[in-house]
């Protein structure tokens, strides 16, 4: 059971036009068939690759959110700013911080939430 159908398409790959002997036919041959489907493959390990990257970028501030002490550092990627910023703001009074030492300063948690409320 053949048909003598001539179809004009255009490659969903290389974008030429072609006659197809089906109605659905996609592709202009083989080798833009294989490249298409290669393509298809790469795109989506690019996608799961770039999920995956913004996992892991969230999942530190994730942590965060859980500790009751942070550092200036972990207060600074809370807040979206550099660590100058965050001192900035100890400093002037606007978050309330807690010397431990010479090089351990502390934040509350509490202290970060009530900058917004």
């Amino acid at each position: 059971m053949s048909s003598k159908i001539e179809v004009q398409r255009i490659c969903q790959y290389c974008e030429q036009e072609f006659t197809a002997r089906t109605t659905v036919t996609k592709f202009c041959s083989h080798t833009c068939n294989q490249r298409a489907y290669k393509a298809n493959k790469r795109d989506k390990k690019v996608k799961q690759s770039h999920n995956e990257t913004m996992l892991k970028i969230k999942q530190p501030i994730e942590q965060l959110k859980a500790k009751e002490f942070l550092t200036v550092r972990e207060v600074a990627l809370l807040l979206n700013c550099s660590k100058r910023t965050a001192y900035n703001y100890i400093e002037s009074g606007t978050i309330t911080a807690v010397n431990l030492g010479q090089r351990m300063t502390r934040v509350k948690r509490s202290e970060i939430d009530k900058l917004f409320q």
